[in-house]
């Protein structure tokens, strides 16, 4: 009579310690992960931030450069920052576009 209840005992005991182990693991897989991620974000905000941010400043100097050796009718610091601006956000566009791909992938490999 008494190695019965133990045995449940035991068998219950592995289940529950089993159950806890595996929760643990998904647990510490999830933290280092939300850890990955948000460093992650981090960086593609520096990224994209500053694949817009330089062409802009550069189109900015080469048009007061401009202004300044060839003044016009129109302002070249304007126009050249306008363009570098569009080529920033399409280089930024670009990189997340890749970014986003390759997080597809991975999670399509992962599932599988």
């Amino acid at each position: 009579m008494s190695e019965e209840p133990e045995e449940k005992f035991v068998t219950g005991a592995t289940k529950f310690s089993l159950q806890v182990g595996e929760k643990a693991a998904r647990k510490l897989y999830a933290q280092r992960h939300v850890t990955q991620t948000v460093w992650s974000g981090l960086g593609m905000m520096g990224l994209v931030g500053w694949s817009v941010v330089v062409p802009t400043l550069l189109g900015a100097a080469l048009g007061i450069w401009l202004d300044k050796n060839h003044p016009g009718s129109h302002s070249w610091t304007l126009m050249l920052l306008a363009v570098g601006l569009g080529l920033g956000c399409f280089n930024a566009w670009h990189w997340v576009a890749k970014e986003n791909r390759e997080i597809n992938e991975q999670e399509g490999n992962n599932h599988d």
